[in-house]
């Protein structure tokens, strides 16, 4: 996928934007298209249990702000597939800091990403697979604890960044028969002034 821009280039930058692109359908959409590849309308609304209509349109309103685009490998352009052009959603909150709505949307987000990140966990722990040595010895939970100034951070989040878009361009070379699966990776970069208990 050629196309997707790497993670650290924010690629919201204004409240209308942010708004669509926050759209619970669109948000799914976007997270189908990245990890399962190009899809069309039709397609998207079987896996989301949503109608051709209703994701179609989502489709078009993503294309309007650029999160889309038609697939130019398609076999069929009567029905048309699309991909995403973004590895991730990003913005920087300082960018939008003075509109409150922009503040209020990107708390939602974040909160929704948070609640992602403890379903992702249930299911885990409920699948047979976490019994596999192979997955269950890697991965993990970790907290590092760090005393940063803000330009540190900033730092830190562009070098965790350039890894994880390394990682997913060129990954190292696997073992023989290892099974592959998508790897959530969450990242909290918040600061704290008394250390969590």
């Amino acid at each position: 996928m050629g196309m997707v821009k790497p993670y650290y280039e924010p690629n919201v930058h204004d409240t209308e934007t942010l708004r669509a692109v926050a759209h619970p359908i669109r948000s799914r959409i976007l997270g189908l298209l990245r990890y399962e590849g190009p899809a069309t309308a039709s397609q998207l609304g079987r896996r989301l249990d949503e109608s051709s209509g209703s994701t179609s349109y989502h489709l078009r309103q993503l294309a309007r702000y650029g999160f889309v685009e038609e697939d130019p490998d398609q076999p069929n352009r009567r029905d048309k597939r699309w991909r995403a052009t973004h590895a991730v959603t990003s913005w920087r909150r300082a960018d939008g800091s003075a509109d409150p709505e922009w503040r209020q949307i990107s708390d939602a987000l974040g909160r929704r990403q948070l609640l992602k990140a403890v379903d992702q966990y249930q299911r885990w722990a409920a699948s047979e697979e976490r019994f596999d040595d192979r997955w269950e010895s890697t991965g993990g939970f970790f907290d590092h604890m760090l005393a940063l100034t803000p330009s540190q951070l900033a730092q830190l989040d562009r070098d965790l960044m350039e890894v994880f878009d390394r990682y997913r361009t060129q990954p190292p070379p696997a073992e023989p028969d290892e099974p592959v699966r998508h790897v959530a990776v969450y990242q909290q970069l918040l600061p704290f002034e008394e250390m969590p208990l």
